[in-house]
């Protein structure tokens, strides 16, 4: 988002003098995505919630149609990636804390008698995938991210 922005070469053409060092973490994601929120902050305080949403929304429309197009399923991820080695995931809630109007579930995810994920949620279907997600990554270090 921040490349088709393109706020990499925006923050190069009105840099300090002095500042070509800083040009290296233009080039991190995780700056980049950082500077991109940061911007957004800027143009709620300055313009309000209704014109950023707008432009917000306008913006990440590629990326809001490819998430409603293809959502993230850890959980099918996970039974795919374990089916594959002939082994099964299982979902135990372990605990449950907060009033009733407001849970939060945690959930651990087994295999074999093994643990392989936590998570936590505010309903133990969100709580399973935040456990499937840590299996996954656990298990293939970077293999589930988009």
């Amino acid at each position: 988002m921040a490349e088709r922005l393109e706020v990499p070469q925006r923050l190069r053409d009105t840099a300090p003098e002095g500042a070509e060092q800083s040009s290296a973490l233009l080039e991190t994601e995780r700056v980049l995505a950082s500077v991109t929120e940061a911007i957004i902050g800027a143009c709620f305080l300055h313009a309000g919630y209704e014109r950023t949403a707008e432009a917000v929304v306008e913006a990440f429309a590629p990326e809001l149609e490819q998430a409603l197009e293809h959502p993230v399923d850890y959980k099918s991820t996970l039974q795919e990636r374990l089916a594959q080695r002939g082994a099964v995931v299982s979902y135990d809630v372990s605990g449950e804390s907060g009033p009733p109007h407001d849970r939060t579930f945690a959930v651990t995810a087994s295999v074999d008698g093994a643990t392989v994920g936590t998570g936590t949620g505010r309903s133990k279907k969100h709580a399973e995938q935040e456990a499937a997600r840590v299996a996954l990554e656990a298990l293939e270090p970077g293999a589930h991210a988009a």
